[in-house]
C-alpha cells in the first residue's frame, strides 16, 4: 500500500520521530492514519517535551445544563480526531464545563484578561493599599499579589477544580495532556444563567 508524504510529513510532526518511522507506521497501519499514530502511541514513540508547540485544532464543544438554569458551552481542543473520540478526553471537557457552570469564571487565563480591566484594578487595589496606610516602597508587591488573587479566582486555568481542590483545573488539563500524549488546550468558553443580564 503506498502512503503519501502529506500524511508522512503529518505523522513525523505530530509524534516527533523521523520520516522513516512515520513512513512504516503507516506502511504497517495499510495507510490508515489514525490505526498508525495509535500504533506509534502504544510504542511510546510520541515526544512530550514538543507537545506544546503543536497546534491544537481538533478537539469538542462540550455543553453542560445545570437544572435548565445554568448552561455552558466550551471548545477543548487536541491535535487529532483520534483522541477527541475518546471517552477520557470527553471526559474532560463535560468536567471542565461542569465547573464553568459551578465556578463561573470569566476568561480561560490572565493572558485573556483586558488591560483596561488590569489596570482598573491595579489603581484601585493601589488606593486601598495607601488608604489602609501601607508603606509606600511596599504597595507595588500589595499590589501584584492582589492582582494575582484577583485574577486567579476569575480565570478558568488558575481556578481550583471543583472536584479536586487540590489542584488547579490548569494541572487537570496538563495531566490530561500527559495521560493523551497530546498537546490539549482550553480555547474558549460561554456560560449563560437564567436571568442574567450581562
Amino acid at each position: 500500500m503506498k502512503v503519501s508524504i502529506e500524511d508522512i510529513k503529518r505523522l513525523k510532526s505530530l509524534t516527533g520521530v523521523g520520516l522513516t518511522d512515520a513512513k512504516k507506521a503507516l506502511e504497517e497501519a495499510d495507510g490508515d492514519f489514525d490505526k498508525a499514530l495509535e500504533a506509534m502511541r502504544k510504542k511510546g514513540l510520541t515526544k512530550a517535551e514538543k507537545r506544546g508547540e503543536r497546534e491544537a485544532r481538533a478537539g469538542i464543544i462540550g455543553t453542560y445544563n445545570h437544572d435548565g438554569r445554568i448552561g455552558v458551552l466550551v471548545e477543548v481542543n487536541c491535535e487529532t480526531d483520534f483522541v477527541a473520540r475518546t471517552e477520557d478526553f470527553a471526559e474532560l471537557v463535560k468536567d471542565l464545563a461542569m465547573h464553568i457552570a459551578a465556578a463561573s469564571p470569566e476568561y480561560v487565563s490572565s493572558d485573556e484578561a483586558p488591560e483596561a480591566v488590569r489596570n482598573e484594578k491595579k489603581a484601585e487595589f493601589s488606593e486601598k493599599a495607601k488608604a489602609e496606610g501601607k508603606p509606600e516602597k511596599m504597595i507595588d508587591g500589595i499590589v501584584e499579589g492582589m492582582l494575582k488573587k484577583y485574577f486567579a479566582e476569575r480565570c478558568l486555568l488558575d481556578q481550583p477544580f471543583i472536584k479536586n481542590p487540590d489542584q488547579t483545573v490548569g494541572q487537570l488539563v496538563k495531566d490530561a495532556n500527559a495521560r493523551m500524549g497530546e498537546n490539549i488546550v482550553v480555547r474558549r468558553f460561554s456560560r449563560i444563567a437564567l436571568g442574567e443580564v450581562s
